[in-house]
């Protein structure tokens, strides 16, 4: 795909048309430059570089970005090409590690690059180079991949996934991007990725589903394949009676009718299939509910059954529960669907085929599985039968939505199928339309599906997936310090692969269990991600106390207004072995910035055993600086203002102190590995016939304190501050002085007024839809 000719009211429409943009990236000589300042060297003569028809129309104030493409003599389905040498510039970068998820990683040259890189971002310098992005994309039946080359060259992988498409001209399966601000670079880059392709929309032009704002539990951890209606009303029952109604629940893997191709199609379809991978080679044979669902008996409808009537006695029994999903594999189940059975839509056994990257991830056992007994697949042609058939059954028993996993399969399935472009074209439009049709048009959650195909083919109706690999309990290599430094991981795969998935999808930072040994590190995560929040809890297995500060006694939590991205500090740093850096991410609440500060060192990517291990000798505190000028106030879809801001006020979480800091002011924060702390950051404004300087706080037992925060109005010349809150609660505020009397919804509380903060007892309101009144006279 050629770039195309954009006009002015176009750049407009994304907002790159800007009269002050002075960046350029240029392909002078053997030399890419940004700003003049080269960046990678040794460029060979078949590399094409074409300026972004997305940048200003005014040519005087350069190109910010730049589509590269190259020319080779002859047609293969693979090329992998220089696009020269990096050398001495600090990079970021985004790669695939597994064949379903990618992580970050860093370096300093070409050789340090991983395989199947997805994104990297050059640090910018003292003077005048910037930041500059390089983006692979699709073109045309192609996709792209960085990968580290000979002699510290930058290497792009271009491949069809079929040996019978084949090309040797290429001009825009890599985009350059240039600016100052590493956040909107990714964000602009992004935009001209979305209109340059047309196959996508972005986050913000999207709604994501009503499970974001929703605590949640799913079944997995809890059961495994093992999973049954009684032990789901079990489940839910319990975190009701502790004060903790979920308002979703996802029923994972287990539900569906599935077997072996060896075994006979019975009415007890797949009941001896529940050990760890044994279900990985079943095929799926109804689309309806196995066994287990179809055999409930309603409790409250007389005669009705099956998973229909679970669903309505779930719901009709636990009131907060809004949102019901169940799990199914892209391809229908893990090996897809079995061939020639009655009612199910045409399906063949293929032999899934790694590329070269692929087979330089870390070895899997579901990839082993799957490559061992093929995958069922409906031919592209009339997929979407098999969406309509599955999800057409769904809708009708009432489920809302679903939890698509086992998405990038489709690369290793494409040889007979045109390549796995087209191949993930007609799958993912089948998919939408379904969605579109059955769920709402957002009814969705991705899962294991980490690569740019499924991002710039996969995302025009969905809004929300997963950004991390699985939480993982212990370490299934049986490494003991697994159930730590997995955890570490988690984090980190989290906060930099939004930086990537965000413009996409709501990042989603998957579930975790309360009684882990790390569940506090995982709550207040995920208490600040701006996603979902949902556990894998045993039944009757909780950390209420830990619960109740995420989630409301009405099913929903207190989400924060952006999704959490690494501090610019820490962007172009290793928080897992190089025993030195903290993590740190921030987010914005309505009126509150927030940031974590995580321990994640202890263990981490190995380029030598090609697999995620310990590295223990890096386990030990660390300590970092934290600022108000940390969170990026200006950045968000509703940024928070800042403007004329001298001083903040600050709130740690664990230490439950308060401090008041200028924009520069830094303090330091030392912490032991796998340990973290929450400081909510908010703006003090001054009201200066009183001279009395405020800034709401909010609930101080919430992990998001801040997230209690809903509306702020100044009223009566400067005497009274009405805060609206959701929660219930310790509410602190901080003011220079002391308030005459406190309001809950007009009703006189009692306060107390300590080091400059006023806390009053707000609580849980009569209708929980509503926000109590919070007003402060002076």
């Amino acid at each position: 795909m050629a770039p195309p000719s954009i006009t002015k009211n176009a750049l407009d429409a994304i907002g790159l048309a800007d009269d002050h943009v002075f960046m350029s990236i240029t392909l002078k000589g053997t030399n890419f430059l940004a700003n003049g300042q080269p960046i990678l060297s040794n460029v060979p003569q078949n590399i094409v570089a074409t300026p972004s028809p997305f940048s200003p129309l005014d040519k005087s104030k350069g190109a910010v970005g730049c589509f590269v493409g190259f020319d080779t003599e002859e047609p293969k389905s693979q090329h992998v090409v220089s696009i020269g040498k990096l050398s001495g510039i600090r990079f970021m970068s985004i790669f695939r590690f597994k064949v379903w998820w990618t992580t970050h990683w860093v370096g300093n040259s070409g050789k340090d690059l991983e395989h199947e890189t997805q994104m990297m971002m050059l640090d910018k310098d003292e003077s005048v180079r910037p930041y500059v992005l390089l983006l692979p994309l699709l073109e045309g039946p192609f996709r792209a991949s960085l990968q580290p080359g000979i002699d510290d060259n930058v290497d792009i992988c271009m491949e069809s996934g079929s040996t019978r498409v084949s090309r040797s001209t290429f001009r825009s399966c890599l985009y350059m991007h240039v600016g100052d601000d590493p956040y909107k670079l990714v964000k602009e880059a992004m935009k001209v990725a979305r209109h340059h392709l047309g196959t996508i929309k972005l986050l913000e032009e999207k709604t994501p589903p009503g499970v974001v704002d929703k605590f949640g539990w799913c079944t997995w951890d809890a059961f495994y394949l093992n999973v049954h209606p009684k032990g789901v009303w079990e489940g839910v029952k319990g975190l009701a009676e502790g004060g903790c109604p979920p308002g979703m629940v996802l029923i994972d893997d287990g539900w569906q009718s599935i077997c072996h191709d060896d075994d006979p199609i019975s009415d007890k379809d797949g009941m001896n299939r529940t050990s760890a991978g044994e279900q990985m080679p079943c095929r799926l044979i109804k689309m309806e509910e196995n066994y287990k669902f179809r055999e409930y008996e309603s409790i409250k409808l007389g005669n009705k059954k099956g998973m229909g009537a679970f669903i309505r006695d779930l719901k009709e029994e636990y009131k907060t529960i809004e949102h019901v999903y169940v799990w199914h594999a892209l391809c229908g189940y893990w090996g897809g669907i079995r061939p020639n059975v009655q009612g199910m839509p045409p399906a063949k056994v293929v032999t899934p085929k790694l590329s070269q990257g692929l087979k330089m991830t870390m070895e899997d056992l579901a990839v082993d599985k799957i490559v061992n007994n093929g995958v069922g697949l409906v031919p592209p042609e009339v997929v979407h039968e098999m969406y309509e058939g599955l999800h057409s059954h769904l809708q009708s028993v009432g489920i809302d939505g679903v939890k698509v996993d086992v998405i990038h399969l489709l690369e290793m399935l494409a040889e007979e199928f045109g390549g796995r472009v087209d191949l993930a074209k007609a799958y993912y439009k089948a998919l939408t339309a379904s969605i579109r049709k059955h769920f709402k048009g957002n009814g969705i959650i991705a899962s294991m599906e980490h690569c740019n195909d499924f991002f710039f083919l996969g995302t025009e109706a969905i809004s929300l997936g997963r950004v991390g690999d699985d939480f993982w309990c212990t370490d299934p290599s049986g490494d003991p310090h697994g159930t730590y430094w997995l955890q570490g991981c988690h984090m980190v795969h989290c906060a930099y692969n939004s930086l990537w998935m965000g413009n996409f999808i709501q990042p989603d930072w998957d579930m975790f269990q309360s009684t882990h040994q790390c569940a506090e590190f995982h709550a207040a995560s995920r208490a600040i991600s701006g996603g979902p929040i949902y556990i894998s809890d045993i039944v009757g297995q909780h950390n209420f106390k830990l619960l109740k500060s995420l989630a409301l006694p009405d099913g929903s939590i207190l989400r924060c207004q952006h999704y959490a991205l690494p501090t610019r500090d820490c962007l172009f740093e290793d928080p897992l072995h190089d025993g030195k850096t903290m993590l740190k991410i921030w987010n914005l609440n309505k009126y509150t910035g927030v940031l974590g500060l995580f321990n994640c060192q202890g263990g981490g990517w190995s380029r030598e055993s090609r697999r995620n291990e310990s590295a223990s000798q890096f386990s030990a505190m660390v300590g970092c600086f934290a600022s108000p000028k940390d969170v990026e106030w200006s950045n968000g879809k509703n940024p928070v203002s800042v403007d004329g801001v001298s001083i903040f006020a600050v709130y740690m979480y664990q230490k439950r102190e308060l401090m008041l800091m200028k924009p520069s002011d830094k303090i330091e924060v030392s912490l032991e590995p796998f340990n973290y702390e929450l400081l909510t950051v908010s703006p003090v404004t001054i009201f200066p016939r009183k001279n009395i300087h405020f800034a709401p706080i909010g609930l101080v037992n919430m992990l998001n304190t801040g997230g209690a925060i809903q509306s702020t109005m100044l009223g009566d010349g400067e005497n009274l501050v009405r805060i609206g809150v959701k929660g219930s609660g310790e509410m602190r505020v901080y003011a220079s002085k002391k308030p005459m009397t406190c309001k809950i919804d007009e009703t006189l509380t009692e306060f107390n007024y300590e080091e400059q903060m006023i806390t009053v007892h707000v609580p849980w309101p009569l209708s929980s839809s509503s926000l109590s009144i919070v007003e402060y006279l002076f």
